[in-house]
């Protein structure tokens, strides 16, 4: 069984309409702040009541307008992770931890120190949530979450307020847990990494919107939507023209590309990843494009170039990033005459 959810809700210069479907493991939404993730997160919670819809929960309807079903929250048995994580201020980690739980005291105590245990926790049980770090207070709420036993996990935006050191240590935990659970997860994030660390599915939110859905990988390889290509982190995007079955031409870089995938009438857009292009002395015979320095930065890990075509100084500037070989390399080295775009590399975009 799955999450089925069909949700409306208006507001103010804005309105959700999203329609999808979970599978097996953990689905994804990506999206810009403010495009509708963690509202639509709230309606199958049922802290907020869609204007119209259903959502379904391995066949038990917990909304329909039409039927005039609204399940109340705590008979809904979802978990949701919030991004502040919710824990009860005046209460211990303990109290926090029991206060979900039906049952006998000892009982109640023997699961609770199975869970402290597994959240690495022990020790903590008579703090306060203000005397625990982020990622202490994070493994507090999820060890609440799964004693109450839901049916699906929801996770909003689960490591935005966390440090880089952390966040991968509490995204290890957090790949280990939805290994171990089983059973539906949904993850809300603005983050692109985290989707595709996560997420087997995906759905791509734009402005209250679902605008593709499908296979986390198989998207990130081949977006279809100009929208959903900026969304997943392509840098280079081109206004396009069909010149023939696989050829186009992208006009804000003023060159001509051969495709390997046939170009559709409708294709209004070109794109390349920043990591996928091959600098060269040499021009090959397709897509070797004369290229002059435009710009240059970098990161601890990376060296980013900007390039236009040499042909045009007043086309748009493209990016090429490389990873660098050594940490210690911070001078910059120059980018040879050419740089090639792979066939299979080129993405067409409507």
């Amino acid at each position: 069984m799955a999450l089925q959810a069909k949700i409306k809700k208006k507001f103010f210069g804005f309105t959700l309409d999203v329609e999808f479907e979970t599978k097996e493991g953990c689905m994804g939404i990506l999206g810009a702040s403010g495009c509708g993730k963690s509202m639509t997160l709230k309606c199958i919670a049922g802290i907020e009541k869609p204007d119209s819809g259903r959502i379904v929960l391995n066949g038990r309807v917990l909304f329909d307008s039409e039927k005039k079903i609204n399940l109340p929250v705590q008979k809904r048995n979802v978990g949701y992770l919030f991004q502040n994580y919710a824990l009860f201020p005046t209460m211990t980690v303990e109290q926090n931890l029991m206060v979900v739980m039906e049952g006998k005291k000892e009982e109640k105590r023997a699961k609770i120190k199975e869970q402290l245990e597994r959240f690495e926790l022990s020790g903590l049980e008579k703090r306060y949530p203000s005397q625990l770090s982020g990622g202490q207070q994070q493994r507090v709420a999820l060890a609440r979450m799964l004693l109450h036993q839901p049916e699906i996990i929801m996770l909003d935006e689960p490591f935005s307020a966390l440090d880089g050191f952390l966040k991968d240590t509490l995204q290890l935990k957090m790949l280990e847990l939805i290994e171990e659970y089983q059973k539906d997860v949904l993850m809300v994030s603005h983050s692109r990494d985290e989707i595709y660390r996560f997420c087997d599915n995906m759905v791509l939110l734009e402005k209250g919107s679902c605008i593709l859905k499908g296979k986390t990988t198989d998207i990130f390889a081949n977006p279809r939507k100009m929208e959903a290509a900026r969304l997943t982190g392509c840098k280079n995007i081109s206004a396009a023209e069909k010149r023939g079955s696989h050829s186009v031409y992208a006009r804000d870089w003023d060159f001509v590309f051969e495709t390997e995938e046939e170009v559709k009438d409708s294709i209004k857009y070109i794109g390349i990843r920043a990591h996928y292009m091959k600098p060269s002395d040499v021009p090959e015979k397709i897509n070797s494009m004369k290229i002059v320095s435009a710009g240059y930065t970098e990161t601890p890990f990376e060296n980013q170039h900007l390039f236009k075509n040499a042909e045009n100084p007043k086309s748009k500037r493209l990016w090429y990033i490389e990873e660098k070989p050594d940490l210690k390399e911070t001078t910059e080295q120059p980018l040879p005459s050419y740089m090639v775009f792979p066939k299979k590399s080129l993405m067409l975009l409507e």
